[in-house]
């Protein structure tokens, strides 16, 4: 009898390795909660039973990851060393630093870079006049993709039936009372965000900030990031957006088209 060819699926099937994957999963958690946590505590966070998490977080101890006294447990520093390999080794951040750095300077306001992740958009890089970010935006801020003006730059990567789909799947959940939450609507948002190179997001987000973002493409046209800039809107109009801080965000996405790949 012929040998069944293992399928793609099977084979990463076998490949999967849990405990690796239960062991992110609990480093995870450590941002649920401010200050130490508990083992108990932690293996409720992570769905693993008590003696796994046990297992797990002084596995965690002896690389240096987590420290504990057996009854709380904290990250170190040396968790940083994850991040740091990502920031270091992505070509999206290298090329665009400078940029965020350069149209931050000539507009005295803020620049971000984010990328898409899952239904979330993570900031992973910014620009500033100062050097100094406000409060809650720093490096890995998370936020939801509907509602922001990065999210729905990248999110007009997707066709129209893929994008409907998507929208319908994810949680869509209020921040503000501006926000929108109708998928037809977003729908329709985004695909006219699209036609026009842009998206302009007014205090959905956040309630008193509005932003504006552009897709950042690669080589090849395909949309790999967006970048964005924003005020307060008591004190930048949403038009001044459009007129001052649009056309250096085209330029800045435009100056790296070439070189990403």
């Amino acid at each position: 009898m012929p040998k069944l060819k293992r399928s793609e699926s099977d084979e990463r099937a076998t490949d999967f390795v849990e405990s690796l994957d239960r062991g992110l999963r609990l480093l995870q958690c450590f941002g649920t909660a401010a200050g130490p946590m508990t083992l108990s505590d932690l293996a409720r966070a992570a769905d693993l039973p008590r003696a796994t998490a046990r297992r797990m977080l002084f596995t965690l101890q002896r690389g240096g990851y987590v420290s504990g006294d057996g009854k709380l447990f904290s990250l170190t520093p040396h968790v940083l060393t994850l991040a740091a390999s990502y920031l270091r080794s992505n070509q999206i951040i290298a090329l665009l630093q400078p940029v965020l750095d350069r149209i931050a300077t000539a507009a005295q306001e803020i620049s971000s870079l984010a990328v898409l992740d899952g239904d979330d958009v993570v900031f992973i890089a910014r620009g500033g006049p100062t050097r100094v970010f406000s409060s809650g935006l720093e490096i890995g801020y998370r936020l939801p993709a509907f509602c922001t003006s990065v999210g729905r730059a990248m999110l007009g990567q997707f066709g129209d039936t893929d994008l409907a789909a998507r929208l319908n799947a994810m949680n869509r959940e209020a921040l503000t009372p501006q926000t929108v939450t109708d998928p037809k609507v977003l729908l329709a948002r985004i695909t006219a965000d699209r036609a026009q190179g842009y998206s302009l997001v007014d205090r959905e987000a956040e309630p008193h900030f509005r932003s504006i973002s552009v897709p950042v493409r690669r080589y090849d046209g395909v949309i790999v990031a967006a970048i964005n800039m924003g005020a307060h809107v008591d004190r930048v109009p949403a038009q001044e957006l459009i007129d001052r801080f649009l056309p250096l965000l085209r330029e800045g996405a435009e100056a790296v088209h070439s070189q990403l790949l």
